[in-house]
């Protein structure tokens, strides 16, 4: 997995410290979360929870107000449409079943004369009773095969269909003629047809090539101006809900701020004491915790100001502290952070840069204290924070000439003096410089 995604995992569970930590310890947002470890306001989750709802709130709320003349705009413009389809009152298919029916009431002559002439044709004519017609024909034809049947069986078949051809003739000629009457010349209907559709001609110019896009059209907008009505009832809701927020948001902010100003008073004072004993006796640390707008944190501006020496004003960490007195500074505020923490695991890369021996020293007690409720990896070259290591693994390089490879081992106890002693800068084989390895190893375990 990507390596930000493991940090983000493991964050509840171990801290790692790496040279950038240092630079990190001047930021307003470390000395922030320095500050919330040690007051650890009961207020602070619920006051993240509501400040990401207001913001949402007030986001959606400008959006809105912003949006308003569009809005009405759009909604006018609608209601005018819909008010316009309404007064029309159209039907589905109206449009094409109408114009089928004008263009019969308009060809009226025609369709007379084709059905006329149909008819005769079916039924014969009322002034030729000589001229044929598909009936009499048919008649004549069913009559010649029924006697047929009479004298040949299988022509009992042919008889039943002339029968039945008969029987359609005469239907299709009633039909006709039915048809031929139906067809009576209306011209007030004519008239109000065509003014139907030029209502309805009206409607399909601007909101769709037939009726039935417009009665689509019209569904669609009376949704969407719901909606934009709806807008405006959540501009109210949303004017509610940001003042109930803001109300819930200054009472938790000024309880967090109770607590920073409590807590920022205590850790100064403990961080001086491990100060004095990380060889910085004049040292000052101060959590200055100042009023500001309400913001994703509270309401206050914290600045963790430092002075290395009496008669200076404390001034902000990052711009005073040099990086050996940052590494203190850091370790001093972990180790007291961690006093009520147990099962924590703490990784410190060269936490001692910048530091000399005598320092060294007390930096590897600090360690050591802070194992005793906690795991604790350090990366270090120093020999006087080693020394006090449960314990010792040694990084090496190996080559056979054409690949290099990195491994780690652990040490034995009688090889930890010779280690140190090559780490404080001598050889190996330096019998002063194991001894004094000796004596480092023996004052690290009387303090366990």
């Amino acid at each position: 997995m990507p390596v930000s995604t493991l940090g983000e995992l493991l964050s509840d569970i171990a801290t790692i410290h790496g040279q950038s930590g240092q630079m990190r310890l001047s930021t307003p947002e470390r000395q922030r979360e320095l500050l919330d470890a040690r007051a650890r306001p009961a207020e602070l989750p619920r006051y993240l929870e509501n400040f990401a709802e207001r913001r949402a709130a007030a986001a959606e709320l400008a959006r809105l107000e912003s949006e308003a003349m569009a809005r009405a705009r759009e909604a006018d413009m609608l209601r005018f449409g819909l008010d316009e389809i309404a007064a029309v009152a159209p039907q589905p298919g109206e449009d094409d079943a109408l114009g089928a029916e004008q263009a019969k009431l308009m060809d009226l002559d025609e369709l007379r004369r084709l059905a006329g002439g149909a008819h005769e044709a079916l039924s014969g004519s009322e002034t030729d009773y000589d001229a044929p017609s598909v009936v009499s024909l048919v008649g004549t034809a069913r009559k010649l095969l029924g006697e047929l049947a009479d004298r040949d069986e299988a022509a009992r078949e042919l008889s039943s269909r002339a029968t039945e051809l008969g029987m359609l003739a005469t239907d299709l000629a009633a039909d006709v003629a039915g048809y031929v009457d139906d067809l009576i010349a209306d011209p007030l209907r004519l008239e109000a047809v065509g003014e139907r559709r030029q209502q309805l001609a009206g409607l399909t110019r601007k909101y769709g090539a037939s009726i039935d896009e417009v009665l689509s059209w019209s569904e669609s907008s009376a949704a969407r101006l719901a909606d934009l009505d709806g807008s405006d009832e959540r501009i109210g809701v949303l004017r509610h809900r940001t003042a109930e927020l803001d109300d819930l948001l200054a009472a938790d902010a000024a309880a967090i701020s109770a607590a920073r100003h409590r807590a920022a008073d205590e850790l100064g004072t403990a961080v001086k004491v491990e100060l004095a004993a990380l060889a910085m006796p004049h040292a000052e640390l101060r959590f200055d915790v100042s009023d500001a707008p309400i913001g994703p944190h509270g309401a206050d501006r914290i600045e963790l100001l430092f002075s290395a020496n009496p008669g200076s004003d404390p001034a902000p960490l990052g711009k005073v502290a040099s990086g050996g007195e940052l590494s203190r500074v850091r370790l001093a505020l972990e180790v007291i952070l961690a006093e009520g923490e147990r099962g924590h695991t703490f990784v410190f890369d060269e936490v001692d840069a910048g530091v000399g021996g005598a320092v060294g020293l007390e930096i590897g007690r600090r360690l050591q204290r802070l194992a005793a409720t906690s795991q604790v990896i350090v990366v270090t070259h120093l020999a006087q924070v080693a020394a006090f290591a449960d314990a010792h693994f040694v990084v090496a390089k190996a080559s056979d000439g054409q690949v290099t490879t990195s491994g780690v081992r652990r040490l034995r106890d009688d090889e930890r003096e010779v280690e140190l002693a090559r780490m404080m800068g001598g050889t190996a084989s330096s019998e002063a410089g194991v001894r004094h390895a000796a004596e480092l190893l023996a004052g690290s375990r009387r303090r366990k």
